[in-house]
């Protein structure tokens, strides 16, 4: 990170962000093409949780390239200048870059739409069988995770 004073390097200060995050973005690379696009998700231990349809142009991306990087951000406010080029951006963002693993255990999948289901809400019903049957779910082993913060948090 070229600015190391907006640099969050505590794992604890990292793990905060992602708590406080309702979306992330997943980037993906399309024989050199970006994809981005967002996503629910859970999160425990360096490892992000997500599900989608079984197809559709995210699937067919990761079963090709499983490379991804997973963006989330909060506190995002506008910090007005003196000048238009003076402004700046209040902020804390993190950056994980790992690779996609397809979850096929029905046991597993349950645990991770369980992760995601927590992140938003106190209670669900259990999952049908057939549902998670029906849903592909992936997990994002995180090689690599950066914060950065601009401005003090708000």
């Amino acid at each position: 990170m070229r600015r190391k004073d907006k640099e969050i390097v505590d794992l604890q200060d990292i793990e905060s962000i992602i708590a406080k995050a309702q979306v992330c973005r997943l980037a993906l690379s399309d024989q050199g093409q970006p994809y981005v696009i967002p996503m629910s998700f859970g999160y425990c231990s360096g490892v992000f949780y997500f599900h989608s349809a079984n197809q559709g142009r995210k699937i067919e991306i990761l079963r090709k390239n499983p490379l991804v990087c997973v963006e989330l951000d909060i506190g995002v406010t506008p910090v007005p200048g003196d000048g238009p080029c003076e402004w700046g951006m209040r902020f804390q963002s993190v950056a994980a870059m790992g690779e996609a693993v397809f979850i096929e255990d029905l046991e597993e999948k349950k645990k991770a739409l369980d992760l995601i289901m927590a992140r938003y809400t106190e209670s669900w019903p259990p999952f049908p069988e057939a549902s998670l049957k029906n849903t592909t779910v992936f997990a994002v082993n995180t090689r690599e995770m950066t914060g950065k913060q601009s401005g003090q948090p708000g």
